[in-house]
């Protein structure tokens, strides 16, 4: 009888298993950036929603890189964990992954992002109605907009907007580039998230001011298009002379140049390895070139 309910369970779990590796890669992206943005933007929201009494830029920096860390725990072994269009597009521009599988890693990106504002949305509802007498504010300063997307500070041209926007990206791809790089100085197995979490907090600490530093058209957009849809109104794709664009265009440019610029520098100045003399390499050295690149 044991057997019997030991085999069902198995052909249950059988049938449920996706058998295509592209479905689980999918399905891998959309919970990744889904966790990011619910984690992530949580702590925005935790902070504002409490008007500092409950966390701040301190909390909100550390709070989001956290965010990203436990996203590609949960996903890095299944889809590399991206959980960004401007680190896929990066992975397949420089020969890290197929073009074909582009499209759907995005698609499941911005599906995700938006499924986790709206879950974002439901947890903080009601101290969103309470905030500022039940209105859903673009700016101000009982706005709450920004809780999902970044907005510009008001001195903050397009053009340096723009600008900002390539540059931070440009040094999220170098680093990410750095760490998967079994040849380069490398990061143990299993702590590359731990080290991209605190690439993000210094360039969240560090590049921030202007715009918030998005650096991920999936974790800007499809929050800002939620809450257009949820109640604040199409002003969020006007406010900042129309800066939306922006967090989408800017990573996207940032990202190919940090990948070449990583290449240019360095990655093809590495010297050939000669196996022959692998054993004489010391451990720490053995280790550093068997890192494998997951992304």
């Amino acid at each position: 009888m044991q057997a019997d309910e030991g085999e069902t369970r198995k052909t249950f779990k059988h049938r449920l298993a996706l058998k295509s590796s592209l479905a689980r890669e999918t399905v891998s992206e959309f919970l990744g950036t889904f966790i990011m943005i619910v984690l992530g933007c949580g702590c925005v929201a935790q902070a504002v929603l409490s008007r500092g009494i409950f966390g701040g830029i301190v909390t909100i920096n550390v709070g989001f890189a956290m965010a990203v860390v436990m996203a590609i725990y949960v996903t890095g072994g299944v889809s590399g964990g991206h959980i960004n269009p401007a680190v896929s597009f990066a992975m397949c521009l420089f020969g890290r992954m197929e073009w074909s599988k582009l499209p759907f890693y995005v698609g499941a990106q911005f599906l995700g992002a938006f499924a986790g504002s709206a879950v974002l949305f439901g947890i903080y509802y009601d101290a969103l109605m309470s905030f500022a007498g039940g209105k859903l504010l673009t700016v101000g300063e009982n706005a709450t907009a920004h809780i999902f997307a970044t907005y510009p500070a008001p001195y903050l041209s397009l053009a340096s907007a723009f600008a900002d926007q390539v540059m931070s990206t440009m040094f999220l791809l170098i680093v990410v580039f750095a760490i998967f790089d079994s040849r380069n100085l490398g990061v143990p197995k299993g702590l590359e998230p731990i080290v991209v979490g605190l690439l993000i907090i210094v360039l969240s600490s560090s590049l921030a001011l202007n715009s918030g530093c998005a650096m991920n058209p999936a974790r800007d957009l499809s929050p800002r298009l939620f809450t257009a849809l949820a109640g604040w109104g199409f002003d969020v794709f006007r406010a900042g002379n129309h800066f939306w664009w922006i967090p989408v265009v800017g990573p996207l440019v940032g990202a190919a140049i940090g990948g070449l610029v990583y290449m240019l520098l360095i990655e093809i100045h590495h010297p050939d390895l000669d196996r022959n003399f692998k054993a004489e390499q010391s451990g720490d050295k053995q280790e550093k070139y068997e890192l494998s690149v997951i992304m």
